[in-house]
């Protein structure tokens, strides 16, 4: 029986040993979070960084440029916003072109600046693209959202120049808008533009899908077409239809639940955008 005393110890410390190895391997590596809390503030911290490489390359592109493009960066500063300004930026240090690339314009050409939400942003450079030769498109610097928003922001948006063209559009961002309260906005928002002495062009706002999880449902946006629609008949302003343009080609153009449409999609609309500036400015 003496051999099976001297066992159990040698078994006690085998187990010891394995509980200690388990013990090591459970520890995470160095530098690795241990909880919730602890993983929130490192990723916090690692975009921190990031974001602070991204502003400080930004500022150095911003520094090479003309007064005149200093200028209208300062502008989408103070417009785009939490959202859209990093994604600027990131596009700018990148070498990429966007829907808000600073416009040298063409003497020789007219002047058009489009107005709209993420839709407008969308098609800004398809419309640039079949406008090239025949016009200078600019957009104005934000995601133009709501007609409170339009009210707010409207002066500066517009700028110092003269524009001969403005199409523009408010509606998706409005769908929740009462009704009485929509129509005093556009008819403001219509008025103040009406001095530029620029030949308006309202867009219908495109259809949008049921989404309960959203709160949205697409006779929202029948809706305030319908009520637009009388405003710029008073007015009258010629409406460039993309409602009617789009709703045949949604299962071609418009992902599922989705307000926004895939990148032909845009191209249509630019193409339809640029038709209809060319029908105006030939009047």
């Amino acid at each position: 029986m003496g051999w099976l005393h001297r066992l159990i110890p040698m078994k006690r410390l085998l187990l010891l040993s394995f509980l200690a190895v388990g013990l090591v391997a459970a520890e995470p590596p160095k530098g690795e979070p241990t909880n919730a809390k602890e993983a929130a503030a490192q990723a916090a911290a690692k975009k921190a960084a990031q974001d602070k490489v991204v502003d400080e390359r930004y500022a150095a592109w911003v520094a090479k440029l003309t007064p005149a493009e200093q200028a209208w960066e300062k502008v989408l500063q103070g417009q785009l916003g939490n959202f859209y300004l990093p994604l600027h930026k990131r596009d700018k240090i990148a070498g990429k072109s966007n829907a808000w690339d600073f416009v040298q314009d063409d003497p020789k050409l007219p002047r058009i600046l489009l107005i709209g939400d993420s839709v407008s942003r969308g098609y800004t450079q398809p419309t640039r693209k079949a406008l090239a030769g025949k016009a200078n498109v600019h957009r104005a610097p934000a995601n133009c959202g709501p007609t409170a928003s339009g009210l707010k922001n409207l002066e500066v948006w517009l700028g110092e120049g003269k524009w001969d063209v403005i199409h523009f559009n408010f509606g998706i961002h409005d769908r929740g808008t009462p009704a009485a309260d929509y129509v005093k906005r556009l008819e403001e928002i219509v008025t103040r533009l009406e001095k530029t002495g620029a030949k308006l062009i309202w867009a219908s706002t495109t259809p949008i899908p049921d989404n309960p999880a959203q709160k949205q449902t697409a006779q929202s946006i029948v809706e305030k077409n319908a009520l637009a629609a009388e405003v710029m008949k008073k007015h009258g302003i010629a409406t460039d239809d993309l409602f009617a343009a789009m709703t045949p080609r949604l299962a071609e153009f418009q992902p599922p639940l989705d307000v926004h449409f895939t990148g032909a999609g845009y191209d249509f609309l630019g193409a339809k955008v640029g038709e209809s500036v060319l029908s105006v400015l030939a009047r």
